[in-house]
């Protein structure tokens, strides 16, 4: 009959937190090891794809590496993926262009009410 294996720690339950795996001693004894939970990628908060060059670690493992590991060198770096922080660029840059538009149309407006206005007196 298998050799019956308990958990180390006060939990008793099956949890997500409670996983174990079940290894052998050099002494032929099985003993419960407590796994750790596994880190997800960080994702993009537009698209949600995996952001490249950021390390894969649980949430409190972060206060324990140096800002390289978060981040990369860029804009919205460690938050927004590299295509994301692109088109938020792309997008600023023609609303500034159409706002440039608008106005000029609109002094463009203004001077033809103002030669209309010049010719109608006449």
């Amino acid at each position: 009959m298998a050799q019956r294996v308990t958990y180390r720690r006060r939990n008793p339950y099956n949890t997500r937190s409670n996983k174990i795996k079940v290894v052998k001693t050099p002494g032929g004894k099985l003993v419960a090891q407590h796994v750790k939970k596994a880190a997800s990628r960080v994702k993009c908060g537009d698209c949600g794809i995996a952001l490249a060059g950021i390390s894969t670690l649980r949430p409190r493992e972060y206060a324990q590496v140096s800002k390289t590991h978060k981040t990369v060198q860029r804009a919205y770096g460690g938050s927004r993926c590299a295509n994301c922080v692109k088109e938020r660029i792309v997008r600023a840059f023609l609303i500034e262009e159409q706002k440039i538009v608008k106005r000029v149309l609109k002094e463009q407006q203004e001077k033809e009410k103002k030669t209309t206005k010049k010719v109608s007196k006449k």
